[in-house]
């Protein structure tokens, strides 16, 4: 007889559900996983290392890149290490924006990963249809910032400017005619808070047509129950938070354990799994939308009834208003200072963290009393849970490697910065 022995084989950085450029060295049994070597390295963006170089304040564009699907969720942990060090308050208005782009953000992320998860096991439609409704949640980033991704928009202090009054509108051209356009700009006819109510109202359908596709697929429970199981005590020794941690039945949930900015004041309910699974996790990230879509729709009507300031009085971080900087030359100069040079931070060091799409995202920020960071430390949630990838895919199909992958959501931006 032939001698039995394993083989290795390189799931490449090069494959499409890899959701980055992971390489994965498995030994294989036959079909079968025997190990699981997760490398990373190949992305390797040194942000941390580039945040020391530059102002406190021209870093927070790098953090929108770390996970380019939780784009504000990064920055919001960022700008509130530096508050937290300045010691700066932030308005109640401002908060409540920071709160429902948060969640808006989550929800973005959540379609994404489902759309992606989905394409990766087997489901086409499911991809379509999460990006019919991310389409929408896009243009309200652009609508406050000017650009579809990468905001930064938070700044310590507040945000940097309110919200909207109208929204950008379709034009009829060759490729969409006059009542496609008019049909469109219904909902655009208003202000961003119209607008981001109008997708509220529509939004709890669009998720019950994702679980009518998912929920009781025979294929798509086939491929995610029992696949990638931890324990609850496992997943807390593995350092799990986020949908990963809450997927395992254990109800932990930095807005509701350690509450920022208003979290405390807002209605909502953190979804818990039982089985520890692929399809647990999924059926939280489900429901996480679902309560995402109430809490944006408190902030919604919170900031319609309460008016006022985004950005708090201190001139040492707040730049001049752009008339002001446009006719007076000491705003000039202000606004020119602030903008190259930034602002020195009292010396310390300090922890800020919040409840990012995919698990506790931190900030450990260390200021020498100088201009720029001293030291950055990301606390991302990927970086942590890749390292469990060993262990959840063990004595699982090469197929299952996927879903696993699938249902960590993992960004390299993150992991590998």
């Amino acid at each position: 007889m032939a001698e039995i022995r394993n083989f290795t084989l390189n799931f490449g950085p090069q494959h499409p559900a890899a959701h980055g450029v992971l390489r994965l060295v498995l030994e294989m049994d036959g079909e079968t996983i025997q190990k699981a070597d997760p490398h990373i390295g190949l992305l390797h963006r040194g942000t941390e290392k580039l945040a020391e170089s530059k102002p406190f304040n021209q870093s927070i564009g790098y953090m929108d890149r770390l996970d380019y699907v939780s784009m504000m969720c990064n920055e919001h942990a960022y700008v509130m290490a530096i508050e937290k060090l300045l010691g700066i308050p932030v308005p109640q208005r401002a908060q409540y924006i920071r709160v429902m782009f948060d969640e808006i953000t989550r929800v973005l992320n959540h379609l994404m990963w489902l759309g992606a998860h989905g394409l990766d096991i087997g489901a086409m439609s499911v991809f379509l249809f999460c990006f019919r409704e991310r389409e929408d949640l896009m243009d309200c980033y652009e609508a406050v910032s000017g650009t579809r991704m990468h905001a930064t928009y938070y700044r310590p202090g507040g945000v940097y400017r309110d919200l909207p009054g109208v929204m950008p509108q379709y034009q009829a051209s060759r490729w969409r005619s006059q009542k496609d356009a008019s049909r469109r700009n219904e909902a655009r006819s208003g202000s961003l808070l119209d607008f981001i109510d109008d997708f509220t109202r529509r939004f709890p359908a669009c998720v019950d047509e994702y679980e009518t596709l998912l929920t009781d697929n025979r294929i798509w429970k086939q491929r995610t129950v029992n696949i990638g199981v931890v324990s609850p005590e496992r997943a807390l020794q593995l350092g799990f938070t986020g949908p990963m941690l809450r997927g395992s039945g254990i109800a932990w949930d930095l807005r509701k354990k350690q509450p920022y900015e208003v979290y405390a004041d807002l209605d909502f309910d953190i979804p818990v799994g039982v089985g520890g699974d692929c399809y647990d996790r999924y059926l939280v990230r489900i429901e996480e939308m679902r309560q995402s879509n109430r809490i944006i729709q408190q902030c919604v009507a919170w900031l319609r009834a309460n008016p006022g300031e985004v950005m708090v009085d201190d001139r040492k971080v707040r730049p001049p208003r752009r008339e002001e900087m446009k006719g007076d030359m000491e705003s000039l100069i202000h606004h020119f200072k602030l903008f190259t040079e930034g602002y020195s931070v009292p010396e310390g060091e300090t922890y800020a963290a919040v409840e990012a799409p995919k698990g506790e995202f931190g900030i450990y920020l260390v200021s020498d009393g100088a201009n720029k960071p001293y030291r950055l430390k990301c606390r991302a949630p990927g970086f942590v849970h890749l390292a469990s990838l060993a262990e959840m895919v063990e004595g699982h199909m090469l197929a299952d490697v996927v879903a696993v992958i699938g249902t960590q959501d993992i960004v390299f931006g993150e992991v590998d910065r």
